[in-house]
């Protein structure tokens, strides 16, 4: 399976109130349609649309991608009967979902400084080392 293309269709981020008191940040990437298609460079491809949600709760804020991801898949029937069913194997979805999340996510980083907002993601952060050589906190590994 190769990925050959990326392509947002809506990209929405809105700052409903302000923060205050408890707030939960949860993150939904739901595929909504698988399709073949045609197209002039690549010959049969499959279309998977998809949404990416990131809502700040209590209904602080949301930011919204939906797009389309195009993909030259090994055995396009395969897919395709699996999604009539509304499944999707893992070897195809957790490539499909890294690659979405890892576009998107740099994308929401952005907004939600614009926007004031809470990051979705921890950022790693450093500490100063202790005297005995271990750190405050847990090393980061990325």
């Amino acid at each position: 399976m190769r990925l050959i293309g990326f392509n947002l269709r809506r990209l929405s981020a809105e700052r409903k109130k302000d923060i205050k008191g408890k707030l939960e940040i949860k993150s939904n990437l739901t595929i909504n349609k698988i399709e073949k298609e045609e197209i002039d460079i690549a010959g049969e491809v499959l279309r998977f649309d998809f949404l990416y949600e990131i809502k700040y709760e209590p209904g602080f804020a949301d930011v919204i991608f939906e797009g389309v991801v195009l993909v030259i898949p090994e055995d396009s029937k395969k897919i395709l009967k699996e999604w009539k069913k509304k499944k999707i194997a893992e070897e195809i979805r957790i490539p499909i979902f890294n690659f979405i999340m890892s576009k998107c996510n740099i994308k929401a980083l952005q907004l939600e400084e614009e926007f004031n907002l809470p990051l979705h993601l921890p950022m790693p952060r450093l500490s100063k080392q202790q005297q005995n050589g271990q750190t405050g906190q847990a090393n980061y590994a990325g």
